[in-house]
């Protein structure tokens, strides 16, 4: 048996990480079984759902190299299949029609919950024997005793009780099929073997099953993943951290760390804790996906991608940050030290953005002073940095070792320690704390713009 996994979104918001977290585990488990990932797009919801979020949702799980075996399918275009289905299961008797108005439903369950009792639908047109009107709903006979077992790939058994189940509309009133009804039919359409979602779609599997049964249809397996949770434990959301892949590729997160990031979040099986695709499709095992929610912590992201970033060759690194630098909007023609000045700065921040950010001071000018380095470092440093003006005048070998030779000997003869000589230039150079070693930061300053800053920064210790 060919396994054939689904990845189904619906279309009324650009990809969120979690969603790109669901659909990597489908890509991946159907890849180990050499199995085929499919896609389908869920837009019945006509007022939310959009064509533009739905090219988003192809769009960026085409960038990461999660690629649909087929072309997808839009429930939109497939109304007559679940309509037809929904008459099969009222024609066997498993389903029956009911006029319910929705006054009648709230006054039902504002009593069950005055009772004590869960509010449900409690069956009561299931033997009237009703017809079709423009006021009836399709309701599914749901067994009124026994249970449904689910055999879950990451959870065990799972067990239901079917008298808490209540008889769930297949049909609305105006002909239209509900998500519990097209959700089956298209898993059955599409051939899915295995189901893997996320654990808040739990409480939907034994109604589904029993749709399924319904239509006699073949048991799918189940596997539900972990919730994305905050730092807070609290649902992943845009008070966390950004919740688009739209805003992680802007930021200048690789695919691959995403991939990376994400696979960690509810799977900690595998040798590496960093990690490609293809890897990851070697070392996955669903069985090992943990039940708790799983933590999304920006600063593990940032790791990450610092590590794939360091593993790029020189010429795909400047690849990938020419696009984040050309954004800043610098005209960067005239200076001669480009790609030297891109490696030296490869691991100085977690992405290409602030990677990008951080090559300011050196193809252009800085706007600020880092304001707890110049109180802690640059106040005071006055000799120091006259006596590094007046030395780089005389450098005649403009090379990273001259310079950091000519600072050890300023150093030597101040008697400082390396962070009071090294920050105090640093500071005035790039307005922080942070940059390459400091004879090479000079070298890329160049040695006139070097002497412009410290000079500048001279006037501003005055000040």
């Amino acid at each position: 048996m060919t396994i054939i996994t689904r990845f189904a979104p619906s279309p009324t918001g650009t990809l969120h990480i979690g969603g790109v977290r669901t659909a990597l585990f489908n890509y991946v488990y159907a890849k180990q079984k050499e199995g085929l990932f499919l896609v389908r797009i869920e837009d019945t919801d006509r007022e939310r759902s959009k064509k533009e979020y739905e090219q988003n949702i192809l769009a960026n799980l085409k960038s990461i190299g999660i690629n649909p075996d087929e072309k997808p399918i839009n429930q939109s275009e497939r109304n007559a299949i679940y309509v037809k289905a929904a008459e099969r299961i009222f024609e066997s008797g498993n389903a029956y029609w009911c006029d319910c108005s929705p006054e009648t439903l709230e006054a039902m369950r504002n009593e069950q919950s005055a009772a004590g009792k869960k509010p449900m639908y409690d069956g009561r047109s299931r033997n009237l024997g009703l017809k079709r009107s423009d006021n009836t709903v399709l309701r599914l006979a749901t067994p009124e005793n026994g249970e449904i077992v689910v055999s879950d790939l990451i959870r065990g058994e799972i067990k239901f009780q079917n008298n808490e189940l209540d008889d769930l509309i297949l049909l609305r009133s105006d002909g239209t099929p509900t998500y519990h009804l097209c959700n089956v039919v298209d898993d059955y359409e599409q051939k899915v073997t295995t189901v893997i979602r996320g654990e808040d779609h739990i409480s939907n599997t034994p109604r589904q099953i029993h749709i399924q049964n319904a239509l006699g249809y073949p048991k799918l397996e189940y596997a539900h993943l972990p919730l994305v949770l905050g730092t807070d434990k609290k649902r992943l959301s845009k008070r966390h951290a950004a919740t688009s892949l739209d805003e992680y590729h802007s930021m200048g997160y690789l695919n691959e760390s995403i991939i990376n990031t994400l696979a960690r979040l509810g799977w900690s099986g595998g040798e590496n804790e960093v990690f490609t695709l293809n890897e990851l499709i070697r070392d996955f095992n669903i069985s090992e996906v943990q039940k708790a929610g799983a933590i999304f912590d920006i600063t593990k992201l940032d790791w990450i991608n610092s590590q794939h970033l360091n593993n790029l060759s020189k010429e795909a690194f400047k690849t990938q940050i020419m696009p984040f630098i050309d954004n800043l909007g610098i005209d960067y023609s005239e200076y001669q030290q480009l790609d030297e000045l891109i490696e030296a700065m490869r691991s100085v921040k977690p992405n290409l953005q602030l990677i990008a950010q951080a090559l300011i001071p050196y193809l252009d000018t800085f706007k600020e002073y880092d304001e707890k380095g110049v109180n802690k470092f640059l106040i005071g440093s006055e000799e120091t940095l006259k006596l590094v003006i007046e030395s780089l005048k005389t450098i005649n070998n403009w090379s990273e070792a001259e310079i950091d030779s000519m600072l050890l000997k300023i150093q030597e003869q101040l008697g400082l320690k390396t962070p009071q000589m090294n920050q105090p230039i640093r500071i005035a150079l790039t307005g922080s704390t942070q940059s390459p070693s400091l004879g090479l930061t000079i070298k890329l300053m160049g040695r006139e713009k070097s002497i412009e800053l410290l000079n500048k920064a001279l006037e501003f210790i005055t000040k």
